[in-house]
């Protein structure tokens, strides 16, 4: 209730003062579960992403657990299926509970780079978001966000097609970690693609 109220007000927030124009979104699957991954420059981007998609799809975001110190916002947050994630450590009871919700048939919002772009430019991914989708199986959904986030200035949100990443597939430790990297790269080449040049 709180999720499609909170969705619905935002929307229209970002709509009127923002002019939210959203890109493709022919491209959303109809099938479920999926993994949401985005380029991350203005707090404001999860309201932006979730507003791209039609309200029976409730986008469980995971967010730094910074934000939920605050009593009153983490009660909101997780009102609005929101998790915390510890991102100076392996945070092993966030990524099970990223799992569960795929488990599930759930939809899972990531910004595989863990924090805003100062610049707006694409900063180099964490593996987390690599690792949730190659383990689970699910198709990531690739989406690129234009900004500025300037009053009566257009925010684009850019949806592309989804992806899966190939097998993860390693007998010692130090090559796991290289093919991690390199399917982080492929996530975030991915949304760099969307931009406009």
């Amino acid at each position: 209730m709180l999720y499609n109220f909170g969705r619905f007000v935002f929307s229209l927030y970002l709509k009127v003062l923002y002019r939210l124009k959203i890109h493709n979104a022919e491209r959303i699957p109809r099938r479920k579960p999926f993994i949401i991954c985005s380029n991350h420059i203005y707090w404001l981007d999860p309201l932006s992403v979730a507003a791209a998609f039609p309200a029976s799809y409730k986008i469980h975001f995971m967010a730094k657990k910074e934000i939920f110190s605050n009593i009153f916002f983490s009660y909101i947050l997780k009102k609005a299926h929101a998790f915390p994630v510890n991102r100076q450590d392996a945070d092993y009871g966030a990524v099970k509970k990223a799992y569960q919700l795929l488990k599930e048939g759930q939809v899972l919002g990531l910004f595989p780079e863990g924090s805003r772009s100062k610049n707006g430019e694409i900063q180099k991914a964490y593996n987390g978001a690599a690792l949730i989708s190659v383990r689970s199986g699910v198709p990531i959904l690739p989406i690129a966000i234009a900004g500025p986030y300037s009053i009566f200035k257009p925010v684009h949100v850019y949806i592309g097609p989804p992806f899966a990443l190939p097998p993860l597939i390693y007998e010692e430790k130090d090559r796991k970690r290289v093919q991690l990297d390199e399917m982080s790269c492929i996530i975030m080449n991915n949304i760099s693609e969307l931009l406009p040049k």
